[in-house]
């Protein structure tokens, strides 16, 4: 898989010297540089390539190289502060042949040295995470949810019907006579007849003829009662009279 180069940070303007050797192991002053005199003026650029990192002294106008400088670690010998101030560097270069040289580095502001003192320091805290990330063993076993061979799941599932509840069964249940039903109207001509054999007075004589269209004296009132959803009341006739 390719690995892009990444711009870190960038500052316009930065200054290089020439440093005189350094012959005890004492830090690097820049009291000793010529500081009105700088040999360089620049762009510098801090690139991330993967786990690689460096500074790149860059033409502001052209961008053509000018030095790079591998950062293998920080605090390190590639990049060095000085003892003496925060806005000076010592920059160890190399070129392909791998070739090195010493160089000084200062920034006309303390904020742009500041900000290469946090841009290195996160990037090497990244990379110490991401390798301890990668040596941790994984924490706890793996959980597996397939199913194995002959496995079988159920379901025990509640289904209820909406409709078909207890009001239905009531009605269900009046319709079939189960309810109190209605009683049957009274016959239309307001008054019950005389029972067969009886007379407005009393005697048997004055009984009337059955009409012949219906056949029998007791039609009305029959029919009005079958026309009704309640069963006939019963009738006795013990002295040819009927009780209701």
């Amino acid at each position: 898989m390719e690995t892009y180069e990444s711009v870190l940070l960038v500052k316009p303007e930065v200054y290089v010297f020439n440093i005189p050797p350094r012959y005890s192991n004492r830090g690097y002053r820049a009291a000793d540089w010529n500081l009105a005199e700088p040999q360089w003026t620049g762009r510098m650029r801090l690139i991330s390539k993967g786990t690689e990192l460096a500074i790149k002294l860059e033409d502001k106008n052209s961008g053509e190289l000018f030095a790079k400088c591998p950062i293998e670690a920080y605090p390190g010998v590639a990049i060095e502060s000085v003892s003496d101030s925060s806005r000076y560097f010592v920059l160890r270069i190399q070129d392909d042949n791998g070739r090195t040289a010493y160089i000084g580095l200062g920034f006309g502001d303390r904020s742009d040295s500041f900000d290469l003192n946090v841009a290195l320091q996160d990037h090497f805290k990244w990379l110490k995470k991401e390798k301890q990330m990668s040596e941790e063993p994984n924490s706890g076993p793996s959980l597996d949810l397939g199913f194995k061979e002959g496995e079988t799941i159920k379901i025990n599932m509640k289904i209820t019907k909406k409709d078909g509840g207890e009001n239905s069964k009531a009605k269900s249940k009046v319709g079939n006579g189960g309810g109190l039903g209605f009683l049957p109207p009274p016959p239309s001509s307001g008054k019950l007849p005389a029972p067969p054999g009886s007379s407005p007075a009393g005697s048997p004589a004055h009984v009337p003829k059955p009409d012949a269209t219906t056949g029998d004296s007791w039609g009305e009132f029959a029919s009005a009662q079958t026309s009704g959803s309640a069963p006939p009341q019963t009738t006795t006739s013990n002295t040819n009279w009927v009780q209701f």
